[in-house]
């Protein structure tokens, strides 16, 4: 973070998305939350952190996590994958299966964090350049705010502030053609209406900031809706073979180093250098207004 230039960080984890509705996707989901609440305490001013849920079908597994950790873990919102279950029975979150849990975070005023899935599609590695968290991860990102504005979730929990990681993944470039082809098929909210859910979500800049993207995403929402994100320090934990829950967090490995972050850090400084108050928005102002109780350490910092 230091190397980086950055004052306070929100840690997160990839949603437990793999295993099954089991006693130990509970066990090691409260294991994970633990060990990123005890670094937050340790170190109160510089790290927030989002909490992970269990197999998300563990619909009362999922309720009781969420109460635990905003009651007793204080944390600052939950990181949800954009899907839960593999291939063809993968689900989306916006499936009605999940409304209880939806309920409860619009009731909570909850800010959740939506990461794609590493979701194979029928091409899922067309060449060794372009592996699953490269070109899938940012469109399941997008699959999932698709799903969740055609299917009426985002007007129906509004309370709920969705941060997109990847800048929305394609979001920007495709919310016209949701907008209007989906309400050809049936959807029925206006393509103006699903335009201005989609401009209701956050977008975060992880892994995605260039000029031309940026540039999108500022003709698509409000300067207020852009956060600034490192994917620092990032890690590939393994989502298939025979192994534990466990065994695979002990077989992570970084995936995202200092170098390519300020790459990406840079360009956010250069495209919103020119005006200096958006510039502080995005690097910090706008993500204070979603986690006050960061305020203080972030002006203790400065």
């Amino acid at each position: 973070m230091d190397a980086s230039g950055i004052d306070i960080a929100i840690l997160s984890l990839p949603a437990l998305f793999t295993g099954s509705v089991s006693e130990e996707n509970r066990a090691v989901t409260r294991e994970r939350n633990l060990a990123m609440f005890s670094i937050a305490q340790a170190h109160p001013k510089r790290f927030g952190f989002f909490a992970c849920l269990p197999f998300l079908d563990d619909i009362q597994g999922v309720l009781e996590e969420i109460t635990h950790c905003f009651d007793v873990l204080q944390a600052d919102g939950i990181s949800l994958s954009s899907s839960y279950g593999a291939g063809p029975h993968a689900t989306y979150v916006g499936d009605d299966r999940y409304d209880a849990i939806w309920a409860e975070l619009d009731r909570r005023h909850a800010v959740v964090f939506l990461h794609g899935a590493q979701v194979a599609s029928s091409t899922p590695k067309p060449h060794p350049y372009l592996c699953i968290p490269i070109s899938e991860v940012p469109n399941e990102t997008f699959k999932a705010a698709a799903h969740l504005v055609v299917t009426g979730r985002k007007r129906t929990y509004p309370n709920v502030k969705i941060i997109l990681a990847h800048l929305g993944g394609t979001t920007p470039l495709l919310a016209p053609r949701v907008a209007v082809l989906s309400n050809h098929m049936g959807c029925p909210l206006m393509p103006e209406d699903i335009l201005e859910d989609f401009k209701t979500f956050y977008y975060e800049t992880a892994l995605s900031s260039y000029n031309a993207s940026l540039a999108a995403l500022d003709k698509f929402v409000d300067p207020s809706r852009i956060l600034f994100g490192t994917d620092v320090p990032g890690e590939h934990i393994p989502i298939s073979g025979k192994h534990t829950l466990r065994d695979r967090f002990s077989m992570r490995y970084t995936a995202v180093n200092v170098k390519m972050a300020k790459w990406y850090t840079d360009n956010v400084r250069e495209h919103y250098g020119r005006e200096g108050s958006q510039l502080e928005m995005v690097l910090g102002g706008n993500a204070l207004f979603l986690f006050p109780r960061l305020q203080p350490s972030f002006v203790n910092q400065m």
